[in-house]
């Protein structure tokens, strides 16, 4: 059932895949839009790419800027700071986020890391509590849900998994967006991508399944 006559939704779709075909995660994601066309027709959707994309790296000037009041910055550093701001309004202005991204040795591409830098910034996605050292972040994105396709090539990154030990990018991906105040998050996994084709169609067919499963959950 479509659900056009609820309010507009806005959602952002992360892919980090260097790959533009044959990504893994990126089908995970496209499967995840076209499903959710479909059942929730009053949305708008927001496309970021960061695996075929230069995204840039932080700065001396950049980390100055950041912690400088905004009424004390120059031209040079509102500049520095002007992709970060960009990519901040897009979570600001999103319900639900997307993060589709393969795991690169053991972790996460370095575009995707490379954007992390740039929007977990301080008075703009979280800020800080020094009177609660053991837990001083504040996060400031709230009243929004994280959805993680994770692809990886081998298996065994399931919690007791031979794997789970050298997998940096489950748990990583959750903390950062916990910083920034979501605490829904919920993660879809396609293992196995190296194994043999007919175990790995089955791990496709699963993970599809799941995302569909998802989507008509939170999509209300």
């Amino acid at each position: 059932m479509s659900s056009q006559n609820k309010e507009l939704k806005n959602l952002l779709v992360i892919n980090s895949s260097a790959r533009n075909r044959n990504a893994k995660s990126r089908n995970l994601s496209e499967t995840l839009i076209g499903h959710w066309q479909k059942i929730q027709l009053n949305t708008k959707i927001q496309h970021r790419e960061l695996g075929n994309q230069s995204i840039p790296h932080i700065t001396e000037e950049w980390i100055s800027a950041a912690f400088k009041p905004i009424e004390n910055r120059t031209q040079d550093e509102f500049n520095a700071l002007k992709k970060s701001d960009e990519y901040i309004k897009e979570l600001k202005d999103a319900d639900i986020i997307v993060v589709a991204t393969p795991m690169y040795n053991w972790s996460i591409p370095s575009s995707l890391k490379a954007y992390i830098d740039q929007i977990v910034r301080i008075n703009e996605t979280w800020k800080y509590n020094p009177d609660n050292i053991q837990n001083p972040y504040i996060g400031l994105l709230t009243n929004k849900k994280v959805v993680l396709l994770l692809t990886r090539g081998s298996q065994g990154y399931e919690k007791g998994g031979y794997n789970e030990h050298i997998d940096f990018q489950t748990d990583y991906l959750k903390r950062v967006f916990n910083v920034m105040g979501i605490d829904e998050i919920h993660v879809i996994t396609l293992d196995g991508a190296a194994n043999n084709q007919e175990e790995y169609n089955k791990n496709i067919a699963i993970a599809h399944q799941e995302t569909i499963q998802l989507i008509e959950s939170i999509s209300s």
